[in-house]
C-alpha cells in the first residue's frame, strides 16, 4: 500500500530535502506541500494523506493548530511534528495535540522517514526518541531548580532584554540582576546567554520562541 505524505514547512529547502528522502522510498508518495498553518489545514483536507509532516513554527501560527485540525479530521491519519526546539514542553504539547511522532529537525532524514512509517502504521501510538527520559523528568523533576525570580530573569533574557532593561522591569538593581544571571549560568552549566537559553529549552525550563520571523 502506498503511503501518501503531506509536507508542511515554511522553508522550501527543508521541504525539498524531505521530498527527496521520501521519493527514495518505493512505497511513499508526496501528495502535497504547504508553507503555513492555513495552507497546511487546507491541503490536509484536500489530499487526506496517510501521514502529515508538520513543522512546529510557521509564519502564521503554531503547527500544533494543524495537528489538532488534522486529528479532528481523522483519527487514523499519521502526524509527525518536526521542530528546531525539541524541549520537553514542545514534546508534551505535540503529544497532547494528537501527534503520532515528534522528531527534531536535526535528526537524519532516515529517522524522519522511519517516524512517518510508524505514524502510518500506528497513528494513535506516540513515539519520540527522548520520550522515556522526558516522562522521567516530568514525574521526577531533575536538573536545576530555579527560584521564581531566576525564572523571571531567564524569561526576560529569552526575550532579548539586557541587564538594565531587566532591572527596570523587575525593579531591582543592576548588580542584583547580574547576580541572578550569574547564578542562572552556574545552574545551567552555561558560559553565555545563548548556551543558557539552549540548555533551558532542552530541559523544558523555557517555552520555545514565538512564531514571529
Amino acid at each position: 500500500m502506498t503511503i501518501t505524505v503531506l509536507l508542511v514547512d515554511d522553508h522550501e529547502l527543508i521541504r525539498e530535502g524531505l521530498r527527496r528522502a521520501f521519493e527514495r522510498e518505493d512505497d511513499v508518495q508526496v501528495v502535497g506541500e504547504a508553507a503555513s498553518v492555513a495552507e497546511g489545514i487546507a491541503m490536509g483536507r484536500k489530499t487526506e494523506p496517510t501521514v502529515a509532516i508538520v513543522d512546529l513554527r510557521l509564519p502564521d501560527g503554531s503547527g500544533l493548530e494543524i495537528v489538532k485540525s488534522l486529528r479532528a479530521q481523522s483519527a487514523d491519519m499519521g502526524i509527525v511534528v518536526l521542530t528546531m526546539y525539541a524541549g520537553d514542553n514542545q514534546l508534551f504539547d505535540a503529544l497532547e495535540a494528537g501527534a503520532s511522532a515528534f522528531v527534531p529537525k536535526s535528526a537524519p532524514a532516515e529517522e524522519i522517514v522511519a517516524a512517518a512509517r510508524h505514524a502510518a502504521s500506528a497513528p494513535r501510538s506516540f513515539t519520540a526518541a527522548d520520550l522515556a527520559d522526558a516522562l522521567k523528568r516530568r514525574t521526577t523533576p531533575q536538573g536545576p531548580q530555579l527560584s521564581p525570580r531566576e525564572a523571571e530573569v531567564l524569561q526576560l533574557l529569552a526575550e532579548g532584554l539586557g541587564v538594565s532593561q531587566i532591572s527596570r522591569q523587575l525593579f531591582i538593581s543592576d548588580s542584583t540582576t547580574k547576580t541572578h544571571i550569574s547564578k542562572l549560568y552556574d545552574k545551567l552549566g552555561a558560559g553565555n546567554r545563548a548556551q543558557a537559553l539552549m540548555t533551558a529549552l532542552r530541559l523544558g525550563l523555557l517555552a520555545a520562541p514565538d512564531n514571529s520571523q
